[in-house]
Protein backbone atom coordinates (compact mmCIF):
# COMPACT_ATOMS: atom_id res chain seq x y z
CA UNK A 1 0.00 0.00 0.00
CA UNK A 2 3.18 2.52 0.78
CA UNK A 3 4.45 1.43 -2.33
CA UNK A 4 1.99 2.55 -4.46
CA UNK A 5 1.36 6.08 -2.51
CA UNK A 6 4.69 6.94 -3.07
CA UNK A 7 4.13 6.17 -6.95
CA UNK A 8 1.11 8.42 -6.93
CA UNK A 9 2.93 11.47 -7.97
CA UNK A 10 4.77 9.69 -10.58
CA UNK A 11 2.07 8.48 -12.05
CA UNK A 12 -0.32 11.40 -11.99
CA UNK A 13 2.95 13.42 -13.40
CA UNK A 14 3.89 10.92 -16.24
CA UNK A 15 -0.44 10.55 -16.77
CA UNK A 16 -0.96 14.49 -17.08
CA UNK A 17 2.08 14.68 -19.09
CA UNK A 18 0.66 11.54 -21.69
CA UNK A 19 -2.41 13.90 -21.81
CA UNK A 20 -0.33 16.85 -22.79
CA UNK A 21 1.25 15.82 -25.64
CA UNK A 22 -1.65 13.87 -27.14
CA UNK A 23 -3.64 17.17 -26.69
CA UNK A 24 -0.67 19.00 -28.87
CA UNK A 25 -0.49 16.25 -30.92
CA UNK A 26 -4.50 15.81 -31.58
CA UNK A 27 -5.72 19.05 -34.33
CA UNK A 28 -9.27 18.35 -33.74
CA UNK A 29 -9.09 20.09 -30.26
CA UNK A 30 -7.14 22.69 -31.45
CA UNK A 31 -9.38 23.72 -34.20
CA UNK A 32 -12.62 23.44 -31.52
CA UNK A 33 -10.42 26.07 -29.63
CA UNK A 34 -9.38 27.86 -32.21
CA UNK A 35 -13.39 27.99 -33.53
CA UNK A 36 -14.80 29.00 -30.04
CA UNK A 37 -12.57 31.74 -29.76
CA UNK A 38 -13.46 32.91 -33.10
CA UNK A 39 -17.04 33.29 -32.01
CA UNK A 40 -16.90 34.83 -28.97
CA UNK A 41 -14.68 37.18 -30.75
CA UNK A 42 -17.62 37.67 -33.69
CA UNK A 43 -20.32 38.05 -31.19
CA UNK A 44 -18.25 41.02 -29.14
CA UNK A 45 -17.74 42.62 -32.30
CA UNK A 46 -21.38 42.14 -33.31
CA UNK A 47 -22.13 43.35 -29.31
CA UNK A 48 -19.78 46.56 -29.96
CA UNK A 49 -21.38 47.52 -33.42
CA UNK A 50 -25.05 47.38 -32.14
CA UNK A 51 -23.79 49.57 -29.43
CA UNK A 52 -22.46 51.89 -31.62
CA UNK A 53 -25.66 52.37 -33.83
CA UNK A 54 -27.66 52.58 -31.10
CA UNK A 55 -25.97 54.68 -29.16
CA UNK A 56 -26.58 57.87 -30.99
CA UNK A 57 -30.68 57.11 -31.60
CA UNK A 58 -30.72 56.13 -27.53
CA UNK A 59 -29.05 59.71 -27.00
CA UNK A 60 -31.49 61.57 -29.32
CA UNK A 61 -34.17 60.07 -28.24
CA UNK A 62 -33.59 60.55 -24.15
CA UNK A 63 -32.61 63.83 -24.69
CA UNK A 64 -36.46 64.44 -26.38
CA UNK A 65 -37.65 63.25 -23.64
CA UNK A 66 -36.03 65.25 -21.53
CA UNK A 67 -36.61 68.11 -23.29
CA UNK A 68 -35.51 71.85 -22.56
CA UNK A 69 -36.00 71.99 -18.80
CA UNK A 70 -33.30 69.03 -18.65
CA UNK A 71 -35.36 66.94 -15.80
CA UNK A 72 -38.42 64.29 -16.44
Amino acid sequence: MISKLSALPLTVYLELRSFILDFKKDERGLSGVVVAILLILIAVLAVVLIWGFLGGWLKELWDRIIGESGTL
